[in-house]
This record gives C-alpha cells, structure tokens and sequence, in this order.
C-alpha cells in the first residue's frame, strides 16, 4: 500500500512512501526515484561478496603463474582446458596468441585450422638433423612430446602415441619443408597452422625389409599421435605428406627388386593410414643421385623406374640430388638442405600437378636419338650449367662402338619436349643405352659427379644465391630403332 509521508512537503504528490516497517521507511520514492533503506545484515552480506572479487583475481594470477619462464605475455584467459595468452616470444611469427594446457605441458603456438603432419621414412641418412639449428617457427613446429623428437625412435624400440606435442630439438628435412610452408604463408597473410613433423627410420637391408619393418610400425605410431593431439587441441588431424629417404641404403642389388620394395612400402603405409580412418597420402621425395665417391648403384638406377612406375601411388619425385651441395662425407650443406626443403615444399603445394623432366624414350634414326620427355613445361638446356654438366649436358652413351660419341645437345624446335642428340656416325641401337646424370666418373667439388643441364621452364626463389629450377631426373634407359630426325 502507497502512503503519504507525513515529513515530507505536506505529502507532495512527487514523494511518499511505497513500504513502511515498524522500525522505519523500507522503500521511498522522491523525484530522483526509488529510495530504498537496507539492514545491516544485507549491508554486509553484499560488502562480503564484494570482497570476494580480490582473491578470486589473486587465485588467477597465481594459476596464470604457472606459465613456464619469465614469458612477455598478456591477455591471459582460460578456455576450456587451456590458457589462451598473447606474447611476444622468439621466432618469426613475431608477437601472436600462444596457448598452454592447463594441465601442463609446452607452449605452443594458437594455429588454425587443422593439425597438419608431415612424416618421413627411410634408411639412417633420413635421420639427419642439424641439432644446432632453430626453425623460423619453433611455436607453430613441433613433435609428439615423448622426449624422442622429430628423428623419431630409429627402429630401436616400439614408439608409443601421445596426445601432447612439444618444440623440435633437430632441424630435420621434414621441420625444414614445413618452416618454408609456413614462411610462404606468412609473406602472403595467411593463417599460419600448426605442424606436427617426425621421421621413422631403422636398419632394413632393403626396401622389400623396411616395407615390413619398425620404422613402419613407428610411423603408424606416428599418425597416432597426430590424430589424438588434434582432438586435444580441439581440432582435426591432416597428413600432408610422407617422404620417401631410402635409395643407398638397399643392396639387394636389383633395380627392380628395389622399386618393386618401394611399392611395397608406400602400400603398407597406406594400408595403415587406411585403417586409422586417413586417406591416400602423397608421398614426397627426392631423387638420390648418389655421393662424389658412388655414382652407380642398382638402388639409384631404379628410382628412373619408380619415377613413372609407382602403382597406384601419388609419388611426387620433388626434384633431382644433383642439385643439392654435399659436403665431403657426402651429406648436404645447410644450403642444400635449405633449398632441398625448398623444393620439397613447393612440389607439396602443387601436389600431383608437380613433375620433373622425365626422359621415357630414346629412339635412334640416323646419326640422331630423340628423346622423349613427360614434363609440365618447355624444355631448356641451361647455358649457365650451374653443376659442370659440360657440354654434353649431362648425357652420355653405353655400349657404343668405339668412336661413336654425342657431339651436340638440342631440344627439337618443333617439339619442346623432346631432346636431340647429334652423334659422330650413325647410331646402332642394338645393346646401347643412353644416360643423363648417371654413371659419371667420380669426382670432388660442391654438387654430386651425377649430374645435367637439362630443365623445364619453372623458376622458383633463391636460396643461398641459387636461383631454384625443376631440373630432369636422372634416367638409363635403352634406345630403340625409330623416331628421331634425319
């Protein structure tokens, strides 16, 4: 019941009174509005709830605390499972969101999209990794967190998956391909994803072996951690890649032995990802064009098979070794590994749509052999000859009669996929072979001995001051009667 206030103005029409108690006006209005009077027990109730707001913030901060090293960072809030934060910590990718689990566990870096894998298996060179070096993105490229790192177990014991990931500790040629993926984006504006990277190795003779090996047990272990870290994270897993590093390793001693176990290979690894719910993966690799000191081997002579004959597999050969620098034991220098990762990431960009040079057939008519080459652009016969090709640009004759020799290297103006060979007298095709980048005499200096001059008209960045070219892949191929040019 609505009152008038006996004090106030003669019961002003603008003021009264709404409740009263005994012990006085509970609620009052007047022209500013509702005037309302608390007990003290409501006063204190609410300066109690009040008071709670500091300790709650100090419980915070010492939670927030908890983020390993003195970080520069900010904007700390939780969620979900994680501490979501902005700072500003080493690397490339320059100040961004970071997040932490608050379960523990390492900073990594706030991706999006997808979880994305790039995973490698091969002999022990495949293994290699400059542990003194950092990636570009030491946030955004990481590793399943069992302590073993991005080389992964080397076929010494069974890996076992984790849901957690954790910084790199070795540069390998898989953190490489994904430190380039992840430069290219951030020079176009894009989102820059989190990658996870490992390589499975072990001893197997050959590739048949290593096809049913523990190298192929750890990389489905592999993709393991990929998928369960992804669901942690609160995304999904997607396998990029799987490079292929196994060449020098095999001594079966047959060529088809060889790309017959590198089929192999790629079809037990399918299989596996097959059963983990993954699809068909695109397999990655480069072309071994042996050391200064073996420039043949059956192994280096089958990849030409396995270059065009690989089954049903998507196997992209990335680019040729010959136009990567070693050192004199015969590993790449950090500037060929650089431009191998490269080259890697730009054939994984364009996927199926990536092909170096490959000559198929050799045909003799005349004084001439024409061969014919699957490429996506027109040929050239670099006249720089970055790798001392010389000027027969890298091919050579087998089983030729004495005297017979290639005098001249042309690509037929009226097909630009096709290479001519000028030769000294009429060729004889009978038991002879053509070369291009393989079987040259052993030698010293940066490149491999194996090597041409011979590329399709791409032209990618510089690294280390060598401009990038999709260079032909090594071939030994017999030459048949038929076809050329008079």
């Amino acid at each position: 019941m609505t009152a008038t206030d006996p004090d106030d103005d003669k019961g002003a029409a603008d003021r009264g009174v709404i409740l009263r108690a005994a012990n006085g006006d509970v609620i009052r209005y007047d022209p500013t509005g509702l005037v309302m009077r608390l007990s003290d027990k409501v006063v204190a109730d609410i300066a109690a709830r009040l008071s709670l707001a500091a300790p709650v913030a100090e419980a915070q901060a010492e939670e927030f605390a908890d983020l390993p090293g003195d970080l520069d960072a900010w904007d700390i809030h939780p969620r979900g499972d994680w501490l979501h934060f902005m700072a500003r910590l080493p690397g490339r990718q320059g100040i961004r969101g970071f997040r932490r689990h608050r379960a523990g566990g390492a900073v990594v870096a706030d991706g999006r999209g997808p979880l994305l894998g790039i995973l490698g298996i091969g002999g022990a060179r495949a293994a290699l990794g400059a542990p003194q070096a950092q990636p570009g993105f030491p946030f955004h490229i990481l590793s399943p967190a069992d302590d073993i790192g991005a080389v992964g177990h080397a076929g010494v014991e069974l890996a076992t998956p984790r849901d957690q990931l954790e910084p790199i500790r070795d540069l390998t040629h898989e953190a490489l391909i994904a430190d380039w993926l992840l430069a290219e984006r951030m020079e176009r504006g894009h989102a820059l994803p989190l990658f996870m990277v490992r390589v499975e190795t072990d001893e197997s003779p050959d590739a048949r072996a290593l096809a049913t090996g523990r190298a192929v047990d750890n990389l489905e272990q592999a993709v393991l951690s990929l998928i369960r870290a992804a669901e942690r994270l609160g995304t999904h897993a997607k396998l990029l890649a799987v490079t292929l590093d196994f060449a020098l390793e095999d001594v079966s001693g047959d060529a088809t032995a060889y790309r017959d176990g590198m089929i192999a290979l790629m079809e037990a690894v399918t299989v596996r990802l097959g059963q983990l719910g993954l699809a068909r993966p695109l397999f990655l690799a480069t072309f071994d064009c042996g050391t200064h000191r073996i420039t043949e081997s059956p192994a280096l002579a089958g990849q030409w098979e396995l270059s065009w004959n690989h089954g049903e597999h998507t196997l992209v050969y990335a680019a040729p070794g010959y136009m990567f620098a070693q050192d004199e034991t015969a590993r790449l220098t950090d500037r060929g590994r650089a431009a191998r990762a490269a080259m890697c990431a730009a054939a994984l960009t364009a996927g199926v749509d990536w092909q170096c040079p490959v000559i198929h057939l050799a045909e003799a008519a005349g004084d001439t052999i024409r061969l014919t080459c699957a490429s996506r652009g027109a040929l050239v016969l670099d006249a720089d000859d970055p790798f001392g090709a010389g000027d027969a640009a890298g091919f050579a004759l087998r089983g030729a009669p004495e005297g017979q020799k290639i005098l001249r290297v042309e690509i037929d103006e009226k097909d630009p996929k096709s290479v001519i060979l000028h030769c000294a007298r009429p060729v004889a095709p009978q038991g002879l072979s053509v070369t291009y980048a393989y079987g040259a005499e052993p030698g010293a200096g940066p490149f491999p001995p194996n090597a041409g001059r011979l590329r399709d008209d791409w032209t990618g960045p510089d690294v280390g001051g060598q401009a990038l070219r999709r260079w032909a892949l090594p071939a030994l191929l017999p030459v048949t009667p038929g076809g050329g040019r008079e």
